[in-house]
């Protein structure tokens, strides 16, 4: 009886099988198992713009095909956190070339002007800085869509990265101080996920993670390593399989999940 691989233990086969003998058969296969973690993210990205999800899923799919195409399988860690910076990179970039992440309907537009010179006037009558409620009464809409104008047309003015964020007693913190090193971001994540998979690895029958170390680390054919460990070709590869799948039971709970 044939065991079935699990959805992980194949996608790193065919990773494997990929950055040995390159195909564009195997890439969109690889595509198409992993299509759920671009989901995922063109998901959270959507929200923090005005571009459509279906554009921001289309183009996160070139950032997957990039990770798959320099991912190596070598370096032990585990792809969807490899291809996280890759597809959400890609997102980013698409966004910022497209300018104004932030579109703000016409009728805002229009709304948000008029509210200007509504204010100007308000605050000459009242002798003070008017309140929403009657800025939104004298423009003819809600107190909380007037809200959402105000924030909109924020939103949509560009912050210089040396705006400063907090005050502290002998320095200035900058919105550039508070940005995310992304490069750094990744080499954490790369080294969590080795860590992670020396322990997964640790788990294993001596045998079992001789066999998986030394076709995937050190590039091993499956009869060399057959010769190695003195069994069969068949036995190592039945080894490997097994092997994954204890790896992928162990890593499961700490795995990023790709299911949107």
């Amino acid at each position: 009886m044939t065991t079935q691989s699990s959805p992980r233990s194949q996608v790193m086969e065919l990773l494997v099988a990929y950055h040995q003998n390159p195909s564009v058969s195997r890439r969109n296969q690889l595509v198409r198992l992993n299509a759920g973690l671009v989901r995922k993210i063109a998901h959270q990205v959507s929200h923090q713009c005005a571009e459509p999800y279906e554009d921001l899923e289309q183009i996160g799919h070139l950032g997957l095909i990039r990770a798959i195409e320099r991912f190596n399988p070598s370096q032990g860690c585990a792809f969807s956190s490899f291809a996280v910076p890759y597809i959400r990179g890609e997102m980013l970039h698409f966004l910022r070339d497209r300018g104004n992440t932030v579109k703000i309907p016409r009728r805002w537009q229009d709304l948000q002007k008029e509210g200007q010179k509504v204010r100007e006037a308000l605050m000459k009558d009242l002798g003070r800085q008017p309140q929403d409620a009657e800025v939104a009464t004298e423009l003819g809409v809600s107190v909380n869509e007037w809200r959402e104008i105000k924030l909109a047309g924020k939103n949509r003015s560009l912050l210089s990265l040396d705006a400063t964020v907090s005050q502290q007693v002998d320095s200035t913190v900058t919105l550039g101080d508070m940005l995310p090193d992304a490069h750094y971001q990744t080499l954490q994540l790369l080294e969590e996920d080795r860590q992670q998979l020396q322990r997964a690895l640790s788990q294993l029958e001596d045998k079992t993670r001789a066999a998986i170390e030394l076709v995937y680390f050190s590039d091993l054919s499956r009869k060399e390593v057959a010769e190695r460990i003195e069994v069969s070709p068949m036995t190592v590869t039945r080894r490997i399989q097994r092997g994954i799948q204890q790896m992928v039971a162990y890593l499961q709970p700490q795995e990023l999940q790709t299911d949107p």
